[in-house]
């Protein structure tokens, strides 16, 4: 039988993160993990998979999410099952199923990947990750300012604030909008000429995504549309106006867009989103809301939750246009040995320094290799220093060390003396 000579590759849209790459996102991740930590969140790990149904009720069926972009299958029982497109319907899910928001409050986050169905670009992946903090049981606006605060520390603590800039806006209550709504549609049937094919659709479905239309030729009747804002009520004025109030103290900037909606039906009251020009079309870089009726959507008791979902790819595309990411090297010291007593010893004294400095990130050449080609290996480890065990070394039981990355004489110690000077070097 001939063979294939055609190689299987990865799948459109879904791309792999190489070992050069993995080192910016540990440097993100710890930060993020680093923030979340410092305001009392607590992780919270949920299945890839879940009933097909959560979704359609969640975020619903008249989405592009739910009608276009879901990876939908049935498995061998002949349940619908979807790979997850976002993440908070699963953490409600998980909340309500074990008990959790039973008069409780809860702060979490979640890492890990989603799937849509969209045409892939720089920025927008049919397998993206994504950070989700969610927060159940809080009903007044300061839990509203806790997230966009911390959401604010991590941009400055990765160097990316200045590129980021914060829109707000309120949707009000479901009735609120409703009433919206209804003049909302009133108005666009006056221009529908003027509306694109997907706008047209959303008419019928959901008119508030029209006010998110990224067609420049509807710029103008956009803008002429009538605002939510003028179909508040006293509560949600009050606490949108509580929210501004919060980070105005805090000296948090922001930017009113009375056009901002947000892309799922079960957002109301505050909506946010932190947008960028420096990444092309995909601007938007981290987004959430309010969605207090979920829940009960959701078959829970009526109750309060907000969250944020950030966009992972995005955020690094952001960071590496940095001049200077603080990367640590993934390896520290690299070691190298010749001769077969040396390669002995070597194996035994690696696990002696991993016993007593279990922070330090030790390299062992395998493989064997000629000093010249172990010394390459070195250097292109990154690694700040090379301990090498040559016959001598090994004869004597000492071990050289030399430094990549400095000017600085070769020294030759004894175990004891070679791991306090890594001990004090690499603090």
């Amino acid at each position: 039988m001939a063979k294939n000579s055609q190689s299987i590759q990865a799948i459109r849209g879904m791309h792999d993160v190489l070992p050069e790459q993995s080192p910016l996102w540990h440097y993100v991740e710890q930060n993020i993990r680093e923030v979340l930590s410092a305001y009392g969140y607590n992780e919270i790990r949920l299945p890839i998979v879940e009933k097909t149904a959560l979704f359609k009720r969640a975020i619903g069926e008249v989405t592009d999410i739910v009608e276009k972009e879901m990876y939908t299958f049935e498995d061998r029982n002949g349940d619908s099952l979807t790979l997850r497109p976002e993440g908070t319907a699963g953490c409600l899910r998980a909340c309500l199923e074990h008990g959790l928001l039973h008069n409780q409050v809860h702060r979490l986050w979640y890492l890990g990947p989603m799937f849509r169905h969209e045409r892939p670009q720089k920025g927008r992946y049919r397998q993206f990750y994504q950070l989700g903090v969610e927060t159940y049981g809080m009903a007044a606006a300061d839990i509203d300012t806790e997230i966009i605060t911390l959401a604010t520390r991590l941009w400055k603590n990765l160097g990316i604030a200045d590129k980021l800039q914060l829109q707000l806006n309120s949707l009000g209550t479901i009735e609120e909008r409703a009433r919206y709504r209804e003049k909302l549609v009133e108005y666009f049937n006056h221009y529908q000429d003027q509306l694109d094919e997907d706008s047209q659709r959303r008419l019928t479905t959901n008119p508030l995504r029209i006010l998110d239309t990224k067609n420049p030729k509807m710029k103008t009747v956009v803008e002429n549309a009538p605002s939510l804002m003028d179909y508040l009520g006293d509560e949600s004025r009050s606490h949108f106006q509580m929210l501004t109030d919060n980070l105005d103290t805090l000296g948090i900037c922001y930017q009113i867009n009375p056009r901002l909606v947000r892309g799922l039906d079960y957002y109301s009251k505050t909506v946010f989103e932190w947008v960028t020009d420096e990444l092309g079309a995909q601007g938007t870089v981290c987004a959430g809301g309010r969605y207090d009726g979920l829940i009960e959507q959701l078959g829970g008791k009526n109750n309060y939750a907000i969250g944020f979902a950030l966009g992972m790819e995005r955020l690094l595309s952001l960071v590496e246009l940095l001049d200077d990411v603080p990367i640590a090297s993934s390896v520290d010291v690299y070691m190298i040995r010749v001769g077969e007593k040396a390669e002995k010893q070597g194996l035994v004294f690696a696990e002696k320094i991993r016993d007593q400095l279990p922070q330090l990130k030790l390299q062992v050449n395998c493989n064997a290799g000629s000093f010249k080609s172990q010394f390459k290996k070195a250097d292109k480890s990154g690694a700040k220093f090379a301990i090498i065990i040559g016959e001598d070394e090994a004869d004597n039981n000492n071990i050289a060390v030399k430094f990549l990355r400095e000017i600085q004489p070769q020294q030759t110690l004894s175990y004891k003396a070679a791991i306090e000077f890594l001990d004090t070097q690499l603090k």
